[in-house]
């Protein structure tokens, strides 16, 4: 009796001692829960993240060395564009998401252990079910504190369909992925391109806008101080001024959006802003325009990544379908497992049970009608949504191509536009007479011819742009299949050669319209007026040349540009004539020309070059044509 008293008595220590203390914890969860406020974070925080994220924006970049090339300008976009990241880790978390799929069609084996705990004894006693006496007295057969362990090997038929089901559709879930990496591949690589030949453009003209907008400047000051003078009329002097600041607000104008395209490709490559950038300035000529509109549009339909995409939501869709007529069928559970009770009252505390069952939704069979339709409706969805994507990318692709075209045609234009306006430029500096009313109408002509390339320039940035479209129309990419090193001079070879083997089956030069081998221009002066400075009209020329994408560097294939200078006369006038031979590799004179032009009263330098450079623009074309730096293009479209 002592014995039993005492457990009596424990067991309301117990219980006096455990209500208190749930009462405690309860009042301090509501407590907690009603005191949170929002915390924003602090200045400092916020400043270290951004420093943290600036230093990690740029982190293990390899540095620049010597001038970028298109193709370095990509893999550098390639290896370190965010943007381009992020799609790659996109593509990472879709094969993660594809493992974790993949473990669902596992059989399950759950490990479970516990502990029990109650403050009286369970049991019962049982009545007779005729006269409903107690034939037992009341009795217990569980501990009130006991522990529990068990471990089921468990295996749903049902749930491994849905699983292997759902798992074919993340597989192409990793496929979309894929294809939308190399869709952002593709428009930084066109964002590249684009960037690429306008900040080119940019780095070719700047160095002369500047020297000319403080001549501008200059003159305006001038005409300003001879106005108030008196040695220009009122309005003549106002007419002077307005076309000066004209100019000058175009060259701006123009310098602005092409300097703005170095800054663009700087974001693009991932570099810091405000770092030194020199683009490797080789002229690269324009393809002709493809002619096979049906083999790019049949290439666009099999390689797009939009159609691609397309195709795999297709897929899975018809997975979806048959992860729903599969969930009409029965379901099949087979499990095994052993167990453990540590329960004193039990006659065996471990014991394996095993079982399998079978279980269906009767009433999901009246679904069927459903999922049909709801299947043909989604089929004839995703048909019909393919059709209108085709059908846009095929109006891409021609109108890519035909945009090409007039890009194309543009820029010969705007060429042979610059060119005028240069030799009008030159004629001017030659025709000088030194007086304001000369120096003014030479600073207005050379404004005009800076223009004038500037637009040239961004003709060909707009050309190949254009270029860069047809290329993206068609869904080509950038890598080959197979990429050896990650550095960045090797993935700029292997793009390099990548992209030469897929532009050459897009932009398939027809038979005489080949581009051959580029040549550069040897310049020879070889008779000059008393006076005039050889030098210096060599370098006039040069000059020239460079303007107009003629490489100087020697090399044994190089041609040859001579030029003689004679002065006649002509119905008592003065005329300089300056003869021009063009010598190819082979010491064969292939082209000869003679530019003609009136010489002003006192033949100087300064005469002799702008002639010069007059008639050398004369025959920029055909030395363009001879050295294979401009291919034979279409003509008007």
């Amino acid at each position: 009796m002592m014995s039993a008293s005492v457990l009596v008595s424990g067991s309301k220590c117990e219980v006096q001692w455990v209500k208190p203390m749930t009462g405690l914890i309860a009042v301090l969860l509501l407590a907690g829960c009603g005191t949170i406020k929002p915390e924003p974070f602090t200045q400092s925080e916020i400043t270290a993240r951004a420093n943290r994220d600036r230093a990690e924006m740029y982190k293990g970049q390899e540095s620049l060395n010597g001038p970028l090339t298109l193709s370095d300008a990509m893999a550098r976009a390639l290896k370190y564009n965010l943007d381009y990241r992020l799609k790659m880790m996109e593509t990472a978390l879709s094969r993660s998401l594809l493992d974790v799929s993949q473990q669902d069609m596992l059989p399950k084996l759950m490990a479970d252990a516990g502990y029990r705990w109650r403050d009286n004894d369970s049991g019962g006693t049982s009545v007779g079910i005729e006269d409903g006496l107690v034939s037992l007295r009341p009795s217990t057969s569980e501990e009130r504190q006991h522990y529990l362990a068990s471990a089921t090997f468990s295996w749903d038929v049902l749930d491994f369909g849905m699983s292997y089901f759902r798992a074919k559709q993340q597989a192409d879930e990793v496929n979309i992925a894929e294809e939308r990496r190399r869709k952002v591949l593709q428009n930084i690589v066109q964002e590249v391109r684009d960037s690429y030949w306008r900040a080119l453009g940019a780095q070719r003209l700047l160095n002369e806008t500047q020297p000319l907008a403080a001549q501008i400047t200059e003159a305006l000051d001038k005409t300003r101080v001879a106005e108030q003078a008196g040695v220009l009329p009122p309005v003549e002097g106002l007419e002077y001024q307005r076309a000066l600041l004209d100019a000058i607000t175009l060259l701006n104008e123009k310098r602005q959006q092409m300097d703005l395209a170095k800054s663009e490709l700087t974001a693009l490559i991932n570099l810091p802003p405000g770092t030194p950038l020199i683009l490797q300035d080789t002229p690269v000529p324009l393809a002709p325009t493809p002619t096979h509109i049906d083999k790019l549009e049949q290439m666009a339909l099999e390689r797009r990544p939009e159609l691609r995409e397309e195709d795999y939501k297709t897929r899975i869709n018809s997975y979806e379908t048959k992860r729903q007529i599969a969930s009409l069928f029965p379901n099949l559970n087979l499990f095994a497992g052993i167990n453990y009770d540590s329960n004193d009252y039990l006659y065996n505390n471990n014991w394996i049970e095993s079982g399998v069952g079978v279980s269906m939704n009767l009433f999901k069979l009246l679904s069927i009608p459903a999922i049909s339709d709801a299947n043909d409706a989604r089929s004839k969805t995703d048909d019909a949504r393919r059709m209108a994507l085709s059908m846009a990318v095929l109006t891409q692709v021609r109108v890519s191509v035909e945009r090409y075209k007039l890009a194309s045609y543009d820029f010969q234009i705007a060429e042979q536009s610059a060119q005028v306006d240069q030799r009008l430029a030159s004629i001017s500096r030659a025709g000088s007479e030194n007086s304001l009313t000369s120096d003014l109408e030479t600073l207005r002509t050379q404004a005009r011819s800076i223009v004038s390339r500037f637009e040239a320039a961004t003709s060909y940035a707009e050309a190949q742009a254009a270029y860069g479209r047809v290329l993206n129309s068609v869904g080509i990419d950038l890598l080959p299949d197979q990429v050896t090193k990650t550095d960045v001079a090797s993935l700029s070879r292997q793009i390099q050669t990548s992209l030469r083997q897929q532009e050459s089956s897009v932009f398939a030069h027809n038979a005489g319209m080949a581009v051959g081998e580029q040549h550069s221009v040897n310049v020879q002066i070889l008779r000059m007026p008393a006076g005039a400075s050889r030098s210096s009209v060599k370098e006039a020329v040069s000059r020239v040349m460079v303007a107009n994408h003629l490489s100087l560097e020697p090399s044994p294939k190089s041609i040859t540009l001579q030029m003689r200078f004679n002065v006649v006369n002509s119905n008592g006038m003065r005329k300089g004539v300056w003869t021009m031979s063009v010598i190819d590799a082979n010491d064969a004179e292939v082209l000869t020309r003679q530019y003609l032009s009136y010489l002003p009263n006192e033949i100087t330098t300064r005469s002799v070059s702008a002639l010069a450079e007059a008639a050398a623009l004369a025959v920029t074309g055909d030395l363009q044509r001879i050295a294979g730096v401009t291919p034979v293009l279409t003509t008007a479209p």
